[in-house]
Order: structure tokens, then sequence, then C-alpha cells
């Protein structure tokens, strides 16, 4: 990436400042962080970071087209629709793998996307932690569209909280206490006052929501900042609840679920850029494509990676049971292109660009990015058993 950072930092590093740095982070919100934090951040040069801009620029002209949620109608299950949505999503997260094009330079090409936050407070947690610890050029950035440490939680705390009091709004999700990414719900709560809730202990009444404090008094919820993906709600029969997220309340959704379905994988076949590999619907295939080790097979509404297939056979498309629910993506091939103190085993990585668009803004805007790191042939926790210089991480961007 950024020759002259990286060969800054490797040089400077110790495992004794990583230790630091990881105490610091597990220590700021009142739990250890659960998932590996990689040893660097990556320095992203002006080059590769003029493409992701435009990148981004080019996915939000098709998401803030006026058509866009008649195109995307047909990604909600009818027995999944939730009322009260809004006119355009609260959350974007933008995805993309860091690549080599024919001549050598790198480009950044979209791997997924989703309408569903992301983690906006760890991701600044880690990044001024990394600042604390390590010696990262004073102007090269993390936030965006000249956000500060302040501007950017109060931007995050609008967003959020808008005009209601931290405890009139909810973190939802499903038993919160046992997600891997628990550490950005805490986050939320400290940043901003606002209660971290399951969804069994939401109570309703009527079309109003409330929950009881630890005094045992009744609280009125009226924004949900929604963190509960569906697939994982639809398994857990055995979970207590009084209101099922698909009859109307009211408070409102910061976040509403509709969105997640609208802008996911769904969305890729109609994005017409450079940076978006080309993919195609599988129930809409007229023949199998001939060079099947060029593509990937992927679930539209998977989290985590879950479900994709790299290494595909003519058998592994025709026995997809739900075709309309399945993506075929062309295959893009990551650059190990962070150096690390290992010369033979560099790191590759991807670099979600975390974008938010409160209701009343004309147009979405970058805040935020995130960056996973790896060594495996994917990314993703179980492809980097036993590697270091891999994990979470988060980029700083030229000037």
């Amino acid at each position: 990436m950024f020759k002259e950072a990286r060969q800054h930092y490797n040089a400077t590093f110790t495992q004794e400042k990583y230790q630091d740095f990881l105490h610091t982070v597990n220590s700021a919100y009142d739990e250890d962080c659960t998932f590996r934090i990689s040893e660097t951040p990556v320095f992203v040069p002006k080059s590769l970071k003029a493409q992701l801009l435009k990148g981004v620029e080019d996915i939000c002209k098709v998401i803030t087209r006026p058509d866009f949620r008649a195109q995307s109608e047909a990604a909600l299950p009818a027995n999944l629709r939730v009322p009260g949505e809004d006119a355009h999503t609260t959350f974007l997260q933008l995805d993309f793998g860091i690549c080599r094009d024919a001549s050598g330079q790198l480009v950044p090409q979209l791997i997924e996307m989703q309408g569903f936050p992301s983690l906006y407070f760890f991701q600044h947690l880690l990044a001024e932690s990394y600042r604390k610890h390590f010696d990262i050029p004073a102007n090269f950035h993390h936030l965006f569209g000249g956000l500060d440490s302040e501007s950017y939680i109060n931007l995050m705390r609008e967003v959020i909280v808008g005009g209601s009091k931290p405890e009139n709004v909810v973190l939802l999700e499903v038993e919160p206490e046992k997600q891997n990414t628990r550490i950005d719900f805490w986050g939320s709560r400290k940043q901003l006052g606002i209660k971290v809730l399951c969804l069994s202990k939401l109570k309703k009444e009527g079309r109003d929501l409330y929950y009881l404090d630890d005094n045992g008094r009744r609280v009125g919820i009226e924004r949900i900042y929604n963190r509960i993906i569906f697939d994982e709600l639809e398994k857990r029969s055995d979970l207590p609840r009084e209101w099922d997220l698909t009859s109307e309340v009211n408070a409102e959704w910061v976040g509403h679920p509709n969105w997640f379905f609208r802008i996911s994988k769904y969305t890729l076949p109609f994005l017409k850029t450079p940076f978006v590999p080309e993919t195609l619907f599988v129930n809409e295939l007229t023949s199998i494509p001939d060079d099947l080790e060029n593509w990937v097979l992927k679930p539209l509404f998977s989290f985590s990676g879950q479900g994709v297939k790299i290494n595909i056979t003519r058998e592994d498309v025709e026995s997809v049971d739900d075709p309309s629910n399945f993506i075929l993506q062309r295959k893009v091939e990551y650059i190990p292109g962070v150096e690390t103190p290992n010369p033979d085993e560099p790191s590759k990585c991807e670099i979600r660009m975390m974008i938010v668009w409160e209701k009343n803004w004309e147009q979405p805007r970058l805040v935020n990015n995130l960056i996973r790191m790896s060594k495996g042939e994917m990314v993703g926790v179980r492809y980097n058993k036993g590697k270091d210089w891999v994990g979470a991480s988060v980029g700083f961007f030229e000037p």
C-alpha cells in the first residue's frame, strides 16, 4: 500500500506495543473483543483512495435513483415485510476487495453490500487506539468529509438518537451479549447512552413498545436501532417475544429491516461500473458458464460469508434449491499487498466503506471505514487460523 508509512510502521512495530494496544481496545467498553484484531492498520495511498471514492459514488448513484425501491421490490420476502419503511436506507456498507488490474495498479472490486449498520463505534475506537500506541502519520485520516472524533460521534448521535432521549432509544438484537460483534453494541451504549436490548426483553401494549429498566420502571421506546438479522431470528423459535417485528408499532426504525434485503447481493447485478465484478442471478441464467473456475456461488442474504462456495461445479449450480436466492459472481483475486514482518507472507485486505443517510439528507454520507485482513483463501476466521497480521483493522488514508 503506502510504501513509506508501511516500512516505518513495520520497522518500529513491537509485540509490547501491540499488547498495550490490545489492552486499550479491550478495556474501552468493559469487555474484551471476541474477534482477532490485526497487528497493523492499512495505509491507503491517494490513488487507491480516489478509486474507492469513485466506486462509492457510482454505486450511490444507483441506490439514490427514484426507481430503486421499485427495482428492488422482488428482494423483499413477503413473510418478512416490515411496515413503516423509510424512503431510503439509513445505513450502507460497501465491501471492496483490493486487487490489481492488467497494468499492475491497485483497484477496488465490490464484493458485497449491505443496507444495514456496521461497527461504527468499534472502528473509531480501533483507529484511535492505533494512533495512541503506534506512529501513524498525523495527516492520514480514517474518517471522511472533514469529520474529527467529536463531530463524528455527534453525527452518529444525530442519526441514531435523533431528537429522543437516549433512554428511549434501543439497540435491538437477539441475545446481544452472545453476539460476536457485541463490543460495538457496548460502544454504542457508552458513546450515546442508549439501551442495548434483546428482543425477548421488549414489551408491547397495543402499538406501544417499552422495556423495564433496572428499577422496574416502564420506559417507552421511540426509536429502534436495529441490529437483528432475520436469518438468525427465524432460527430462534425458542426465543420468547411479544412482537415479531412485522406488525406496526409507535416507534421509528433507525435502519429499517426491509433495507437489509433491498440493498444486498441482490443489488449487485444492477451495478454497471468498473468497480463491480460481473454478477448474474442464478434463476436468470440461460446457460451455465463454461468457465466456472472463474465464478463464485453466493446466497443473496447470508451474513459473514456463510454459504459462499468458491470452487464450484456445474452440479453445485444445478442443485441450488432456490435459484432466485443465489448469484454467480465473477471471481476477483485479492492481492497480498500489505507487507508484514514475514516477507514471504504478506496480507490481503478488504475495505468496507461505511456510509450513513439520515432521513432529511438529500444524499448518503461516507463517514468511516473497516478493514479485514487475511492470508487465507477467503477473508474469515476459519481461513486464518494460526496466522498473524490478520483480522480486524482500519484504513488510514493519504490526504
